[in-house]
């Protein structure tokens, strides 16, 4: 995420042009911020500037210019994404390797039938109905999904912060004797109100293999043709081959890959 760090270290120059680096602040910066982010992936989804702002807790360097910086700060290592061959190339000539890989499908949006019912016992509700069971749920249900990210590195995720960042609008939720058991959200593109990007999609492990994940997704599939979707995208990860094949059945095709590449400090 942008930086929320003071940098005093002045910039240099690029192409004969004056570089000043500093941390991003205000709103406008973070909207400038967006602005060079959607340039470099028109075809992903940007956070908004207010989600970028509650989420700005890591620090986005310039791999020359702020690499002592890290140093100071005493972070280990630092990583980049890259999207391109190109990109992988210049990475590697610096020692970076790659250390995950996102996966992104696609799929669009016709005139989607409704979800159908969901296994016996089992209600869908929307998040915005219920809200306080996002809350409640993050011990039993939030902790477990979160566990079974098919990430390289753990995730480590706060109550707060599963309050605050991991719920979409909207958020199906799968209710069984008053306990969230699996969710299915989308997050909408606010620059390109037609597509939407999936949040999280999860079943706790004691209810899975019973079709709920493809119940919550066939509703987020059927609120994007009413609410005038024409496309929605997700990002998984090459271990997590369980929720890539429901998306096949499910009609996604593949798009691009995005790879994490990583290496010690000092540079």
């Amino acid at each position: 995420m942008p930086q929320a760090k003071r940098i005093a270290r002045p910039g240099g120059t690029v192409g004969g042009m004056a570089v000043t680096l500093r941390p991003v602040e205000s709103d406008a910066d973070y909207e400038d911020w967006r602005q060079v982010r959607m340039a470099v992936h028109p075809g992903e989804r940007c956070d908004s500037a207010a989600e970028l702002r509650r989420a700005a807790t890591s620090a986005w360097v310039l791999l020359h210019a702020l690499a002592g910086h890290l140093g100071e700060l005493g972070l280990p290592a630092v990583r980049a994404s890259v999207g391109d061959p190109g990109s992988l190339a210049f990475a590697a000539r610096f020692g970076f390797v790659e250390t995950d890989r996102q996966i992104e499908q696609v799929r669009t949006i016709g005139a989607e039938p409704t979800a159908g019912r969901p296994p016996a016992g089992v209600q869908v509700v929307l998040l915005a109905d219920r809200p306080g069971l996002w809350g409640e749920c993050f011990d039993r249900f939030g902790r477990q999904v979160l566990a079974d990210f098919a990430t390289q590195a753990p995730l480590h995720v706060r109550r707060a912060d599963w309050e605050a960042q991991w719920a979409s609008d909207p958020m199906f939720l799968a209710v069984h004797d008053g306990e969230v058991i699996g969710c299915a959200g989308l997050d909408r593109d606010l620059d390109e109100l037609n597509r939407a990007e999936h949040g999280l999609t999860a079943v706790r492990r004691d209810w899975r293999r019973r079709g709920i994940a493809a119940c919550l997704k066939r509703h987020t599939l059927h609120w994007a043709a009413v609410h005038g979707l024409t496309e929605v995208s997700t990002w998984t990860q090459p271990g997590n081959h369980a929720m890539r094949r429901l998306n096949e059945t499910l009609g996604y095709t593949y798009g691009r890959q995005t790879i994490t590449v990583t290496r010690p400090l000092p540079l």
